[in-house]
């Protein structure tokens, strides 16, 4: 019967979602492919003809690029290749040089007429359906709004289908698709979370808190060769080895799915003279079967015995690993993949001792009785004439309960059960809608509801039907924004998804309701708001996990006869500091200028040793001011983003050039012509890829990118793929041996150029307002769910304009956007 409601739920779920955007979004896309398309004017139609015709007349024409495709006029498909064509232009590109001199006022009029002509058409289309349509929460803000409407918190977004990102973002609506199988996913999440909310509702839930001592942490049997900690002097000890699962620690296991708390004493063993041992926390289920480990955190112990305390998630029957994780520290050797009780102490190897663990079971968001509140408001529950007999049977103790027998064993007591459910039913759906409902709306859901109560069921499983139902509603999972200024909780939801992927909270809400989000004041003290308490790095931990691919770091791993030093730590503590850097920028207003170039950034010890920068101690990740002459300063030198611009093994100038070109420089770059083969990195010097890029230079259909592309990928040669700086290429399997030196310097063939990295940065910094360009494309395709269009320019110039006097502070930039018309407008 379960599963004859699942599959009756499921396609009763397709089909309202189906329905749903066919009959919202169909029209335009109709519209769209029926649309006339609108002739060119002459005097533009005479410019291309006279000056691209020749070299791109048919489908042999240059670059792939056919200007017969033009003939019929401007459309909806055709407006970017319409807007390449005025760019090109209009920076110089094309008509190549060598192709003989343009008209200058010719080109200036067709530059004028063409600029006016795109932006009108694409303005009129805008003004008549908005910005962005169509647009859903992603897995994310599905995760963090079901959390809000059910004061849960358990992780859902790691158990729906990858997103694909558009234009760097997955909240940019063109790339959201919708299929059968992620609507039987959203079913499923749906259910996981409402049975965690009407579990610990119940109060099912079980209290879990260990004080584990050295005795519960060491292995059991010393004699057995195992990989959890040995006991030596009262302390249970893991040495730096490299057999995986080494430091399990079974006394952690989890008995349920949770949120933990772990408050871990230890201290060094053989600590090295500049600094402490660095170890790793990690969770998984610690055998062969599955190999997997998450991090948990990391710490530096020294001989000073110090607690540490980590938060995180643990599925039922994993467990901690804690072990030594510095690779630049001697590891010791041990045979058949297991460590005996004193193999390690003799070897003169740095280790971990620990003294003590408390581990908690604990909880974000509202206490039990909170999600009770949210469920069923001040009703009570009553325990039933089953529940009563249940005590009695000698069997029960050892009964383990679930939510459907915890259910049946209670009632939700209520007067007049009608009413209840119609209050709470309507409540609940505000909740979902983020929005005021009328009774009408929901009217089918009341009487699914009554229909409910009237054949027998029970008022507490009524009450979770009409809330899956209301789950799995469209407006439950699709923005819905009319065209125009955006008002009200239509605003409130854009802001608050915004800053906290989450929905508004009650005051922002009540503001909403209230129209008072109209007043750009309160709207920035709404985001001063929002931003508040720690709030402003997790917003930036967010964004920069899509603008900055900070969400694939792991995706390749540094070769380890390369980059020895490379590890888990390493990786981990370059993130924190690109996250602590740019919260620091948007807390303290900073200039744009810094994510090319900066008088600090943020390190703890590892790190610091890892780029070389002295005086650093600790484990905390904190700011440090540095040497004019360190190559570090400004985000483009931090090792995360070096990092996720390379492939583990090599750089290429070309790779790590469009990724700073697109993310950084707001320099948008083509694809290459299909004609043009990829260069592929030579690190063994055989052939070098400056001459092979020289090579392209030579090709108009090349050279417009590369002369955008090389400079940054040149000018950061120097650190290699795991982050690190080198003055020599290495040599693949021989990580001592020198290759060939690296030149990161770049040469236009107007004569101008630099020799190496700090010569780039201040060429680039002769124009910061390009970088400010770029956070304002960047925060509004991410806020909205849509790029910038050419219509948009405009007011993208107007905004960073109005920030020039603050040096285009990070702060000042993004309260301009905020109360910007591309942000208030749908």
């Amino acid at each position: 019967m379960d599963l004859l409601r699942i599959r009756i739920a499921f396609s009763c779920l397709s089909a309202a979602l189906f329905a749903f955007v066919v009959i919202s979004f169909a029209p335009c896309s109709v519209a769209e492919s029926a649309e006339p398309a609108v002739a060119v004017p002459p005097t533009i139609r005479a410019f291309l003809n006279d000056n691209c015709l020749d070299c791109h007349d048919g489908k042999d024409g240059e670059g792939g690029f056919d200007l017969g495709e033009f003939e019929a006029g401007l459309t909806l498909r055709n407006m970017d290749r319409w807007v390449r064509v005025f760019d090109r232009v209009h920076d110089g590109e094309m008509p190549p040089a060598d192709y003989g001199e343009v008209d200058t006022q010719a080109q200036a009029v067709f530059e004028q007429q063409t600029e006016r002509w795109l932006r009108a058409n694409q303005q009129a289309h805008i003004n008549h359906v908005g910005r962005v349509q169509g647009r859903r929460l992603t897995n994310l803000q599905l995760e963090r709004s079901l959390h809000q409407v059910l004061g849960i918190d358990i992780p859902l977004a790691a158990r729906l289908p990858d997103e694909p990102r558009t234009d760097g973002f997955s909240t940019v609506a063109d790339g959201q698709v919708i299929s059968h199988f992620q609507l039987e996913q959203h079913l499923q999440i749906v259910d996981k979370s409402l049975d965690e909310a009407f579990s610990r509702a119940l109060g099912e839930e079980e209290d879990v808190r260990r004080d584990l001592s050295v005795k519960d942490i060491v292995r059991e049997n010393p004699k057995r060769r195992c990989r959890e900690p040995e006991l030596l002097n009262d302390a249970a000890v893991v040495w730096m080895g490299g057999v995986i699962f080494y430091g399990r620690t079974p006394a952690t296991k989890a008995r349920s799915d949770g949120w933990y708390r772990f408050k871990i004493r230890a201290s060094a063993l053989n600590q090295p003279k500049d600094h402490g041992v660095w170890c790793s926390v990690r969770s998984g289920l610690c055998v062969s079967s599955a190999p997997l480990l998450a991090s948990v955190g990391s710490f530096e112990v020294t001989n000073e015995p110090q607690e540490w305390t980590f938060e995180g998630w643990l599925p039922k029957g994993h467990m901690l690993e804690i072990r030594p994780a510095d690779r630049t520290l001697k590891s010791a050797s041990f045979g058949g993949g297991q460590i005996g009780t004193g193999e390690g102490e003799p070897q003169n190897v740095a280790g971990l001792a620990i003294h003590s663990i408390l581990m908690e079971r604990i909880h974000y968001g509202p206490d039990d009785k909170g999600i009770a509140n949210l469920l069923w408001g001040d009703l009570k529950l009553r325990r039933t004439a089953k529940s009563q007999d249940s005590k009695k049977s000698k069997d029960a103790k050892n009964r383990k309960s679930s939510g459907d027998s915890k259910a049946s064993e209670v009632e939700l007591v209520a007067k007049d059960p009608v009413a209840s459910v119609e209050e709470l039913v309507h409540r609940f759906a505000t909740r979902a809608f983020r929005r005021d409902v009328t009774s009408g709306e929901i009217k089918h859901y009341i009487d699914a509801a009554k229909a409910d109560l009237a054949a027998g069921e029970p008022l507490l499983s009524t009450l979770r039907r009409s809330y899956r139902a209301l789950l799995c509603s469209p407006h439950f999972l699709y923005f819905h924004e009319p065209p125009g200024r955006l008002a009200g909780h239509d605003l409130a939801n854009r802001l608050s998804y915004f800053l906290t992927a989450s929905p508004p909270d009650d005051r922002l809400r009540n503001l909403a309701a209230e129209g008072r989000l109209a007043d750009n004041k309160i709207l920035r003290s709404e985001v001063d708001r929002l931003l508040s308490d720690g709030a402003d790095e997790r917003f930036m931990r967010d964004f920069a996990a899509q603008w900055l691919d900070l969400a694939l770091i792991d995706d390749t791993q540094p070769d380890r006869r390369l980059f020895r030093e490379f590890d888990r730590v390493v990786k981990e503590a370059m993130v924190e500091e690109t996250v602590q850097f740019l919260t620091e920028m948007l807390r303290a207003d900073e200039p744009a200028a810094y994510l090319v170039k900066a008088p600090k950034t943020y390190l703890n010890s590892r790190l610091a040793r890892y780029y070389d920068v002295e005086g650093v101690s600790g484990d905390e990740i904190r700011a440090v001011s540095l040497d004019p002459a360190s190559p570090r300063g400004g985000l483009i030198t931090q090792g995360a983003l070096l990092k996720v611009s390379a492939n583990g093994t090599t750089t290429s100038p070309v790779i790590r050039g469009v990724w700073i070109s697109e993310r950084i420089l707001g320099q948008p770059i083509p694809p290459p012509p299909q004609s043009v083969a990829a260069i592929e990195p030579d690190i063994r010097g055989a052939k070098s890829i400056r001459d092979m890029l020289n090579k392209h230079l030579a090709d108009s259909s090349c050279a417009s990118c590369h002369v955008k592309i090389d400079p940054p990928g040149f000018a950061l040669e120097n650190f290699d793929p795991a982050g690190q700086w080198r003055k020599h290429y290495g040599q693949l399997g021989n990580a001592k041996k020198k290759g060939p030196e690296i030149d990161p310097s770049y040469h236009w063939t107007s004569g101008e150029g630099f020799d190496d990295l700090s010569g780039f940065q201040d060429h680039v910094l002769a124009n910061p307002d390009r970088l400010a360009t770029n956070l304002v494309h960047h925060w509004i395709a991410y806020a909205t769910g849509a790029p910038i269009e050419f219509a948009d320019r405009p007011e993208v110039r107007k905004i960073v304009k109005d920030c020039a006097d603050s040096d285009y502070g990070m702060r000042t930039l993004f309260y301009r956007t905020i109360t910007s018309d591309l942000f208030l407008n749908k």
